[in-house]
């Protein structure tokens, strides 16, 4: 499959996540992340740098979806609502089937279970893959935030419902 092709979507199955999950969860996210690690030059990141302590913790404070073919995690997304915002943590998308859709599906059903007005999400100024699929999905530019090694943090927002 190409890029700009997506995956049929009854062949993706998501569903929530749980702590019992973190194992897989980790082992995605860490292969997701090194491509990643590669833009940056660094493997200094925390979603390359969480323990599986760390992410069973959170995967207890947060809401969170996994996306499965044939019972394979191959996605996660992570989520908190605070103040009428949707805030958007991890999204890792195992390598394979990156390109296919999987992080699409994982945003849009994090955003059809809330009922915040506004969603946000962050990236990396580097990261211009994820910028172009964020904004795809209807994401607008809101803030650059200077990390101080020459590259900005990216917030993306997205209007929800009316407010």
């Amino acid at each position: 499959m190409t890029d700009d092709q997506s995956r049929d979507s009854s062949e993706i199955v998501i569903s929530p996540l749980s702590d019992a999950d973190a194992g897989e969860v980790l082992t995605v996210q860490r292969a997701a992340f090194v491509s990643e690690a590669k833009i940056y030059g660094s493997v200094d990141m925390p979603p390359l740098t969480q323990t599986l302590t760390e992410l069973q913790a959170e995967l207890r404070s947060e809401s969170g979806l996994a996306a499965r073919i044939d019972g394979r995690l191959v996605g996660a997304i992570r989520f908190v609502e605070k103040d009428d915002m949707l805030l958007i943590g991890r999204i890792a998308i195992a390598p394979d089937v990156q390109g296919e859709g999987v992080g699409r599906m994982l945003l849009e059903s994090a955003e059809k279970s809330s009922t915040a007005r506004v969603a946000e999400l962050f990236t990396g100024s580097l990261s211009e893959a994820n910028i172009r699929l964020y904004e795809r999905c209807g994401y607008v530019e809101h803030e650059r935030v200077p990390d101080g090694d020459g590259t900005e943090q990216v917030f993306l927002r997205k209007q929800l419902r009316a407010g």
